[in-house]
């Protein structure tokens, strides 16, 4: 368990410099648009919290919640500002109702949901947690490009440690793929570890039509869909799906 542990915090430690604000083609300006819009707001899958942080620098006065399982990582978001509620569970335990006017899951969170029964599940629960008139605002990586293929140590990323040094992060994916889902180890090395430390994860890549099915069975109709950042359409290529949903009318 120590070991866990100081693993988790020392990935937690190092998130925020391989994911720092505005560093990703105009996603977290899309999304802090939507918060400034919204009075409550829930980010489900937080991670350190980064977005809800800045939007308070922005100047948002009400309620914000982030919702993360890694204790590690809402432990820096504690830290970092105490007029945030910093949830540490997951969605389908804590139980929201009617709570939100903006339930969002940004860095492709959506895709952790692997089973058919978990997507239905984390839908319904965000179904719960938002007003009548409430948004559910999230991305998923759009299957047909095939963004896996890129998920090789030849793609490394490497950043400046703020200790100093190289901080990298690599991919290594299972294959073959398994229909729709994608599981592969992620490795990291820094000037601050002992040796080099992985990750293993499965991701779920649901495509626009499989996606919008089960958003209607959940009770949500599409507000917006787009294949980027810069509201251009679903096509082939796009790298993403970026949904806009609202709770359907009755």
């Amino acid at each position: 368990m120590p070991d866990r542990i100081f693993t988790e915090q020392k990935l937690a430690e190092l998130y925020d410099h391989f994911n720092p604000w505005g560093g990703r083609s105009g996603d977290d300006e899309f999304y802090m648009e939507h918060i400034l819009s919204s009075d409550s707001v829930l980010d489900v899958g937080c991670g350190t919290g980064l977005l809800l942080r800045k939007a308070r620098e922005f100047g948002h006065s009400g309620r914000l919640v982030g919702l993360d399982p890694a204790d590690a990582m809402l432990e820096i978001g504690r830290n970092s500002r105490s007029d945030i509620e910093w949830t540490y569970g997951v969605l389908e335990s804590a139980r929201f109702d009617q709570e939100f006017d903006l339930v969002m899951m940004s860095g492709h969170a959506f895709q952790v949901f692997i089973s058919d029964g978990e997507v239905r599940g984390v839908l319904a629960a965000v179904r719960r947690a938002l007003t009548a008139q409430g948004k559910f605002v999230f991305e998923t990586r759009n299957p047909s490009a095939r963004r896996w293929e890129r998920w090789t140590p030849e793609h490394a990323i490497e950043i400046a440690h703020p200790a100093g040094g190289v901080a990298r992060m690599e991919h290594q994916v299972d294959l073959p793929i398994d229909g729709d889902l994608v599981s592969f180890t992620t490795r990291f090395t820094a000037p601050t570890f002992d040796g080099v430390m992985e990750s293993r994860s499965t991701l779920r890549f649901l495509d626009e039509s499989g996606l919008n099915v089960f958003l209607a069975e959940a009770g949500f109709e599409i507000e917006a869909q787009y294949g980027f950042w810069d509201r251009s359409p679903v096509t082939e290529t796009s790298p993403e799906i970026i949904t806009v949903a609202r709770p359907a009318s009755a």
